[in-house]
């Protein structure tokens, strides 16, 4: 890791050298005595101390640790500052969309409740000119039983223009339907008018022949008229309500379409992430084994350098107790010659500076111990990353694996949908061209089965009502124009 000297200090490699003879002198000279007992490693070990150099060294490194743990708690809380704003973004986004869906079906309803009451307020005016026309039809044909058998002596009839019974549903009156009312009121009043006793001459109250043909073939005509008025309003009705649906089917596949699409790309960005991931997994791998490589490189080398600091610690040792053994064995100084003072004293300083060298090993031995406990923790933190790194990798590639799942199903479910909303709208398509021919059908019947004592009123009153019929389908037009008003709206939004 590049924290561990590689070679001792130079003052003590060259003192080594220099007394590595001395010392098998000691050892010729004092093997006559047995040498003390050499305490333990761990006693030994505790009197080193680090040097200077070594303390300002680790201070250094141990700043710019700090340096970069604060950078990466800054990182850290940016990167939270940004996911967390990102989530957020991301739930509003789903939110809108689900409150767009919402309105969407809103809207559809909406279509359908217009069309179901179009067909409803059809409905009501085919019966309203129906019931008109049978009410004619039983006026006349009272009119016609009372020419016949003729009214007793006194007898007056009057009639009523609506009866009480009946429910009356307001229109707007026009030109048309005056003269219809007017119509109505001439046979009322003949009617109304007291009769004299006798029967009637058919000359005086029936039309001649070729009056009455004229007026059942204007009604015939109008007739006519009026049930091509219907069949064209129930034409246009069926013809909006196919365009309504397929334009409904075209909105859902274009949401379809960009879902599908928002979905690809969310696939796509998670297969880049979880490549990254892979990528960044192998790698961390592959970094973590190189230091595991290393590390227990440099415990073998520190082994090897402890090794020979201990075999030389021991040489010291053993050399300073026998160097102490022959000043206790030797005679006093007053019968020691000046060439053995002189060895005495050189073997002094040789003595100092084996001291000192061993307190520089002590110091020495003490630095690579707590080099080895800092390297030790080094490496169960790596391991405890990796695991970290494993379980974070696990869990994420679950969740993707979930999420991946989870689009499949509703990409399947949308696929499903569409398929039953295409078929639903054939079988719509193919009810309503049914409905076409039978209406086709009972027009047909209605032509081939008109009477010819039917009044001309009638079709009159059928033509106003088709004129407010087309008066309510303009203000279903304009209706349906702001309905596609607020739909494009909400596409905007």
């Amino acid at each position: 890791m590049g924290l561990t000297p590689s070679c001792l200090p130079i003052s003590m490699a060259h003192t080594l050298a220099n007394r590595s003879p001395a010392a098998g002198g000691w050892r010729s000279a004092g093997s006559l005595r047995e040498s003390p007992p050499i305490p333990p490693i761990n006693e030994r070990l505790a009197f080193l101390r680090p040097s200077r150099e070594l303390l300002e060294y680790y201070r250094k490194k141990i700043a710019e640790f700090d340096g970069e743990h604060e950078d990466m708690l800054k990182r850290l809380d940016a990167y939270k500052g940004t996911y967390e704003e990102q989530h957020k973004l991301q739930w509003e986004m789903r939110q809108r969309e689900e409150e767009i869906g919402e309105l969407q079906k809103a809207l559809s309803d909406m279509q359908v409740y217009l069309f179901q009451e179009r067909e409803h307020v059809l409905r009501l005016y085919s019966e309203n000119d129906r019931l008109k026309i049978r009410e004619l039809e039983d006026r006349k044909k009272i009119q016609h039983l009372l020419a016949l058998v003729g009214p007793d002596t006194g007898e007056v009839t009057y009639f009523y223009k609506e009866p009480p019974h009946k429910v009356i549903i307001p229109q707007k009156s026009t030109k048309s339907s005056q003269l219809l009312s007017a119509k109505e009121n001439r046979p009322q009043g003949k009617s109304g008018t007291k009769r004299p006793s006798g029967k009637p001459t058919n000359g005086a109250d029936s039309p001649t022949t070729p009056e009455r043909y004229q007026r059942d073939k204007q009604m015939l005509v109008l007739q006519v008229e009026t049930l091509s008025a219907q069949l064209e309003e129930q034409t246009k009705l069926a013809k909006e309500q196919v365009e309504s649906l397929l334009e409904d089917r075209r909105i859902r596949v274009e949401e379809m379409q960009v879902q599908q699409r928002r979905d690809q790309e969310k696939i796509n960005a998670l297969t880049e992430k979880l490549q990254e991931t892979h990528s960044l997994l192998y790698e961390s791998t592959r970094d973590f084994l190189q230091l595991k490589y290393e590390g227990r490189a440099n415990e073998k080398r520190w082994m090897a350098e402890k090794d020979q600091l201990l075999q030389e610690l021991d040489a010291c040792r053993d050399r300073l107790s026998r160097g102490q053994g022959t000043e206790e064995d030797g005679p006093p100084d007053i019968f020691t010659p000046p060439s053995e003072r002189q060895r005495r004293a050189q073997q002094g300083e040789e003595f100092k500076g084996l001291q000192e060298e061993l307190k520089q090993a002590h110091r020495l031995a003490e630095m690579f111990r707590e080099q080895c406990v800092s390297l030790e923790d080094e490496l169960s933190r790596i391991r405890e990353e990796g695991d970290v790194g494993k379980e974070i990798f696990k869990d994420r590639s679950d969740k993707m694996a979930k999420r991946l799942r989870m689009v499949t199903q509703r990409y399947e479910a949308l696929e499903k949908r569409r398929a039953m909303e295409v078929e639903g709208f054939k079988n719509d398509i193919k009810l309503l061209r049914q409905r076409l021919k039978d209406v086709e059908k009972q027009l047909f019947r209605v032509t081939l089965g008109v009477g010819p004592n039917q009044d001309l009123a009638i079709l009159h009153e059928v033509r106003d009502s088709n004129t407010r019929t087309r008066k309510i389908q303009g203000e279903l037009h304009r209706l349906k124009a702001k309905i596609y008003g607020l739909e494009g709206d909400l596409r905007h939004v």
